[in-house]
């Protein structure tokens, strides 16, 4: 099966960018600090609302009607509830699995946050902070929650696999990111000793919590892992047969592409995907099966300026007053776009974009042209992807 899905992303693990009323009345920039912002019963009412309406049965149907036939969901390390104040969302994860099998949508697992994160992102949950991979309780923690997690699931129709942690950033991608400038800690005390994780101590990693979760997990259940935004660094890795059906991930943004000096241009957008991209997955799909588990159209050159890799008005990086392009030019380029990306991801066995779904309006807010095509429904609404709506 060539997987063709789609990310609920800001479902169960929050991005203030996704959903910004989420996070009115604070300061807060990522999901560490909101309940610790918000009297408590405020937080609850907010969470519990936007977990109840964000995603529903409804959504279910409407991914397969577009055409897809899995969903990628990513879930905080306190799904369990065992980490106050964070609200547990075990509940929420069970209803998607009976509606993904009623539906008959396959799901991914993406464990998206560990404790004193993985990455320093937002959307790791705690800005400006990446001190997991020191702290070994932290670890130990990860590992138990992604073996409850195979043990609740192996046996649920609807699993097709568990994705291990996401975007644990690695030292060679750690520049690139400018974790410190673009995600500034709140307490700096905390933040001090932040850095990338080794990649040894993400192999271990890896083959630990590949033993830990087959313990539960049938052989024909996938066990992914991330490459740490270092897709050659993972040659030869896990190829024993004692490791079987292990997936590569790798998340590959044309923002990341304008970071490394790719021009901000549709030829050079193309001529990346097909001369760089596309060949470095030619070349890993010989060592893994390989799935691209988040991509989206966007990019500078529709937003009508340089975004820095992907930063908005949250960041102080100021958006457009009036759109750049016609509607037709738009869609010209989007769909182009489109072509190219879903032609390289057939060098694996499959993509997820990233989102269903943004509770942003991008129509009568100007600081936020150029920032619909991170949801799915409005790019099939508007004619952005091949016609005949598959991904």
């Amino acid at each position: 099966m060539y997987i063709k899905g789609v990310n609920l992303g800001n479902w169960l693990v929050l991005e203030k960018w996704m959903s910004p009323a989420l996070f009115e009345g604070t300061s807060a920039e990522d999901e560490y600090y909101l309940p610790r912002q918000l009297p408590k019963d405020v937080y609850t009412a907010r969470i519990q609302i936007h977990r109840s309406e964000y995603i529903t049965e409804r959504d279910f149907a409407q991914i397969r009607s577009f055409g897809m036939n899995m969903v990628r969901i990513p879930v905080p390390y306190f799904i369990f509830g065992d980490c106050p104040p964070f609200i547990g969302c075990i509940s929420e994860l069970d209803k998607a699995f009976n509606w993904a099998d009623r539906y008959g949508l396959k799901v991914l697992i993406d464990l998206h946050t560990v404790p004193s994160s993985q990455n320093g992102f937002d959307n790791g949950g705690l800005s400006g902070v990446c001190k997991w991979a020191q702290q070994p309780e932290s670890v130990e923690f990860t590992l138990q929650v992604l073996e409850k997690l195979s043990e609740r699931y192996a046996a649920h129709p609807a699993l097709w696999g568990i994705e291990v942690v996401n975007e644990p950033l690695l030292e060679s991608a750690w520049d690139t990111m400018n974790i410190e400038e673009r995600y500034p800690a709140v307490d700096k005390e905390m933040a001090e000793g932040t850095a990338p994780g080794p990649l040894d101590f993400l192999k271990n990693f890896y083959i630990e919590a590949y033993h830990r979760m087959r313990k539960y997990l049938p052989e024909e259940k996938a066990i992914v892992i991330h490459d740490g935004y270092d897709l050659t660094a993972w040659k030869g890795f896990m190829q024993e047969d004692s490791f079987q059906n292990v997936v590569l991930d790798t998340h590959q943004y044309l923002m990341f592409a304008e970071q490394n000096g790719c021009e901000q241009t549709l030829e050079a957008y193309l001529r990346y995907i097909r001369e760089t991209l596309t060949p470095a997955l030619e070349e890993m799909s010989q060592h893994f099966p390989l799935i691209c588990g988040e991509w989206s159209l966007f990019n500078s050159l529709v937003c009508g300026h340089d975004t820095k890799g992907g930063q908005s008005v949250l960041n102080g990086i100021q958006g457009m007053s009036t759109e750049t392009f016609t509607p037709e030019e738009k869609k010209e380029i989007y769909s182009q776009l489109a072509e190219a990306q879903l032609a390289a991801w057939k060098k694996g066995i499959g993509n997820f974009y990233w989102n269903y779904k943004l509770l942003l309006d991008t129509v009568n807010n100007p600081d936020w042209i150029g920032w619909d095509c991170w949801d799915l429904g409005r790019c099939i609404a508007s004619g952005w992807f091949p016609s005949d709506r598959q991904i």
